[in-house]
């Protein structure tokens, strides 16, 4: 197949500039302006890392704190919660998921093993790291217990993240075999690209994960869905918050008592994300090829 034309890397050029613009800002905002929790900076940091310009337009919009509004009441709407569980979620799988591929590529592994080796991987770290071990806290402090109770949220998440990951991935590197290297700006390109349609993929079913009370959104233990900051700001505010407690923890931590979700529900969920998955390698089978 024909290769892209040369002036694609100018392009590239171009959009990574605005990218390192973007990291640098929401950099800035977030640790210097933005009382919303540690786990949820380091997250809008990484996907725009990845994202570019346009996540960190989503970050202004949907996080960034107004000057005449309180965070919590900004982010309260559910498609802020939903936008925020989105970007914890694709900040642990889309490092995984570039991480493997840059790995995967350098040996040389044919397409069909990078694809499995960045599932596992994208799942693992995101649950592992993104999910477990920095959301322990909500789960009263038992890395077993949040990773128990965020399994079956992240994978259902991770599936619909690599619904549009993979054919993006597939069928861009097909057409352009540079594209297949960590050290070409165009293997980094189809990783910005890829990362902008799993979100955009992830993102209606994050909506409903966050609306059923299966993950958090904004991140906060003030009140579930309502926005949050610090936990130690929320511990030292001497205003009691009749709405706190075992609800808003419940919700705060995954599978809990809080949930609004029953079983058919979930399996129903289920089977439509991996339907999409499905779809997706479908995708990838049709305009691209796996034994690259």
């Amino acid at each position: 197949m024909p290769s892209p034309a040369p002036w694609l890397d100018a392009v590239l050029i171009g959009w990574f500039v605005l990218t390192a613009l973007s990291v640098a800002y929401v950099a800035w905002d977030a640790f210097t302006r933005n009382p919303e929790l540690r786990v949820m900076k380091w997250g809008w940091l990484l996907v725009t890392l990845y994202g570019g310009p346009i996540m960190a337009a989503a970050y202004v919009l949907s996080c960034q704190e107004p000057a005449n509004e309180r965070h919590e009441d900004f982010v309260r709407p559910l498609w802020k919660q939903a936008f925020g569980s989105a970007i914890h979620c694709m900040a642990g799988d889309a490092t995984g998921v570039i991480a493997a591929a840059a790995i995967t590529t350098a040996l040389g592994l044919p397409m069909w093993q990078d694809v499995i080796a960045e599932y596992v991987f994208g799942f693992a770290f995101g649950l592992l790291i993104f999910q477990a071990l920095f959301m322990r806290d909500m789960a009263g402090g038992s890395y077993w217990g949040a990773l128990r109770m965020s399994f079956i949220p992240e994978w259902l998440s991770m599936n619909a993240v690599m619904a549009g990951m993979i054919p993006t991935m597939v069928v861009l590197m097909s057409r352009d075999m540079a594209a297949m290297h960590a050290s070409s700006l165009r293997f980094w390109g189809v990783m910005s690209l890829a990362t902008l349609v799993g979100f955009a993929v992830a993102y209606p079913i994050n909506l409903w994960l966050v609306g059923v009370r299966l993950k958090h959104g904004m991140g906060t233990v003030r009140a579930l869905g309502h926005g949050g900051h610090e936990v130690g700001a929320d511990r030292q505010s001497a205003t009691p918050m009749p709405d706190m407690g075992h609800d808003a923890m419940a919700g705060m931590s995954g599978m809990a008592a809080g949930a609004r979700v029953t079983g058919p529900q979930i399996a129903a969920m289920t089977v439509l994300t991996l339907i999409m998955l499905g779809a997706g390698i479908i995708v990838a089978t049709l305009f691209g090829r796996w034994a690259m």
